[in-house]
């Protein structure tokens, strides 16, 4: 019976498992991703120093999927089971948009929300001033701060997984090597990260979320980034900005926007 049990829990964990497709770029860089569901499309973009895998678990996923959402979740390039590219041209020219909305293409969404997360949203931003097949979009766990080509916060990272580290910086190289990430790949995604200023962020015509939690404040101000989109709300939720995202609170503010 004990067998029996643990082959069933087996069976089950597989069965709830999404099986990655993946898709070639134009530069020749593939892009693994997940599509489950049928429905009106959501587009999940994970953060940094992580993949898709990281909503698997999440409460908004599952919520996604219940409420009749297809649910497409990439591997942005250099991480998890995409192709990371080692030179500064597979990162530069805002390629991870590029990548984003070629997928969508790939996939013939003729319309889609979509959720970012953290770095995710950083992608996710500049996406929504190019493709205007998105008619929401969720920016979660970021501030305004992104929007300056000059941020001290993303040139830090860079400089970090450049081999000069900082105490700031040193948990998240140490962490990143903890789970075999490839480090050339992660300070490339910080040295050619897309920057979408405010003047862009004026030009965003979906209807926009800006969700982050009460304790997120690296990034800068929520409330400023929501000020700068127009036709955008904000709400704040309880967490930090690794955990807000997993929260039942943040699915139900989300789930509640999209609808």
């Amino acid at each position: 019976m004990r067998n029996i049990t643990l082959l069933l829990s087996l069976f089950s964990v597989l069965q709830c498992t999404a099986q990655s497709a993946f898709f070639t770029t134009a530069d020749s860089v593939k892009i693994a991703y997940t599509d489950e569901g049928k429905g009106i499309a959501v587009l999940l973009i994970h953060g940094f120093i992580n993949s898709g895998s990281s909503w698997d678990k999440t409460v908004l996923k599952k919520e996604l999927l219940a409420n009749g959402y297809r649910v497409i979740v990439p591997d942005l390039r250099g991480n998890g089971l995409s192709d990371k590219p080692q030179t500064k041209k597979g990162y530069a020219k805002d390629v991870e948009v590029h990548d984003m909305k070629a997928l969508a293409d790939y996939l013939k969404l003729k319309q889609y929300m979509a959720v970012g997360y953290s770095r995710g949203s950083i992608v996710l931003a500049k996406l929504l001033t190019v493709d205007k097949r998105i008619v929401k979009g969720v920016l979660g766990g970021m501030g305004i701060d992104f929007s300056d080509p000059n941020w001290e916060r993303r040139k830090m990272f860079a400089a970090a997984f450049n081999g000069k580290t900082t105490p700031e910086t040193q948990g998240a190289v140490d962490y990143a090597r903890s789970i075999g990430a490839d480090l050339r790949s992660l300070y490339l995604q910080q040295e050619y990260q897309p920057v979408t200023t405010k003047e862009e962020l004026g030009t965003i015509t979906a209807q926009t979320l800006i969700i982050s939690g009460d304790l997120d404040t690296d990034n800068g101000d929520p409330g400023e980034l929501q000020r700068a989109i127009p036709k955008s709300g904000l709400q704040i939720v309880k967490g930090d900005h690794n955990g807000t995202y997993k929260t039942e609170a943040f699915s139900r503010r989300i789930i509640s926007f999209l609808e």
